[in-house]
């Protein structure tokens, strides 16, 4: 085992020392020769989470311009995005030949974020040392991934298994490196469709060292404008609070910043010549942007919480899904507006939150389909439940949803609770 340990830090010493847009073929090429194995392949998960994508390995297919998504319902990679536990398979591989070979598949997460799959076709049954090792891999992997996304584009390409429009590129920027974060704490998880158009919504989370911050906001309109606006929104609130801005004094940025562009909307508007008037009224010059703001003391769980004219918030406890009704007030830029107030919410350990957007709630009709759907999820990962959240709204606009649907969920349980974040070893079939 001390030589394994040794192995994995010249594999990062390794790993590290490659340019980044080969360190994963690296690493691959490197647990090849350790393993004896004959295919060692990454797959990243795509921007919705219902697909991966094969970025190495001899199986390795398309480029930039031809992504080639694998489906994950129904596959052993689903299961083992979902259980976040290795799945071994041996025998014959279906449509490989290779009679004997063992297939290995590995969760590749950081914090509970699934970034993607590790792959392995080695001649044996690997034993516990090996898996061992395998899982202690996919830890390096994780690493290489979330270091050097920031200098290439390929892991992005990844991700992108349709094209995303103008508007979804800026709104991508918005969101945050990792869609879900799992402490021994607390988890939370967030999800955005359609992924590849539209562009209003958003969610945000952060931690300093004494409190989590959670922001859900909708900026009225489609396309670009609802885009900018939210890149406002999202830059003045990031902003605030990392001057060490109290809630209010980010919602009071955000609401400004908004009512700024608004009035320079407005006086552009009023420059323009009446048949271009009518053109921007037929497509909606109204600037604004709905948000809820939370503060969740990491030490007790108080939870202040600002509301700006948003959708109410749905509260999963002990079985049952109830609606939190805060006070509203007036959402970012629109004016006059007599300020925001500082609200508490009820946030008991054992608790589920859920921020949604009002796109989560037209293709249900009413609050009680989606309210079910948290029920039959409750002992869900919050990472899976909100993708079923937002795949189902799809499902029922068949595809074609007519405003973003947006869900932040937050898992309150009890403080100090033991980290469980790392995958366990499971032998399959």
């Amino acid at each position: 085992m001390a030589d394994d340990r040794a192995w994995l830090g010249e594999l990062l010493t390794s790993v590290e020392s490659a340019p980044p847009e080969m360190a994963v073929s690296v690493l691959a090429r490197l647990l090849a020769i350790k393993l004896a194995a004959t295919e060692v392949s990454f797959l990243i998960t795509d921007h919705g989470g219902k697909a991966v994508v094969r970025l190495t390995g001899a199986a390795a297919e398309g480029g930039p311009e031809h992504p080639r998504p694998i489906q994950l319902r129904g596959s052993d990679y689903e299961q083992v995005v979902r259980s976040q536990q290795v799945h071994v398979t041996s025998g014959e591989r279906e449509g490989k030949g290779g009679l004997g070979l063992v297939q290995v598949i590995a969760p590749v997460s950081d914090r509970g974020d699934a970034i993607g799959l590790l792959e392995l076709t080695v001649p044996v049954r690997p034993d516990r040392q090996t898996m061992q090792l395998i899982v202690e891999a996919t830890h390096v992997l994780a690493y290489v991934v979330i270091t050097n996304r920031r200098f290439t584009d390929l892991y992005e390409w990844g991700r992108r298994t349709t094209r995303l429009s103008l508007a979804a590129e800026i709104q991508h920027r918005l969101l945050p490196d990792s869609f879900t974060c799992e402490t021994g704490r607390f988890i939370v998880a967030g999800a955005l469709e359609p992924a590849a158009d539209i562009g209003g919504d958003t969610f945000d989370y952060t931690l300093d060292r004494h409190a989590l911050h959670l922001s859900l906001t909708d900026a009225m309109g489609h396309d670009v404008q609802a885009a900018l606006v939210a890149t406002m929104v999202v830059g003045a609130l990031r902003n605030a609070r990392r001057a060490g801005g109290s809630l209010l004094d980010q919602a009071q940025d955000a609401h400004q910043a908004v009512a700024d562009y608004s009035d320079r909307a407005h006086q552009a508007f009023a420059d323009q010549s009446e048949r271009v008037r009518r053109a921007i009224i037929r497509h909606g010059a109204q600037v604004m942007a709905t948000g809820q703001l939370l503060r969740v003391s990491l030490d007790t769980g108080q939870t202040t919480f600002v509301n700006a004219g948003h959708v109410c918030p749905l509260r999963l406890r002990d079985g049952q899904v109830k609606e939190i009704t805060p006070l509203a007030d007036l959402p970012f830029g629109v004016t006059p507006n007599p300020g925001y107030r500082l609200q508490s919410l009820d946030l008991r350990q054992g608790d589920r939150l859920i921020l949604l957007t009002d796109g989560m709630l037209e293709p249900h009709g009413s609050e009680a389909g989606l309210s079910d759907l948290i029920q039959q999820t409750s002992d869900w990962h919050p990472r899976d439940a909100v993708r079923l959240f937002t795949e189902t709204v799809l499902e029922l606009s068949n595809n074609d949803p007519r405003d973003d649907a947006t869900v932040l969920c937050l898992d309150w349980p009890a403080p100090n609770s033991p980290y469980t974040g790392h995958c366990q070893i499971y032998s399959g079939r």
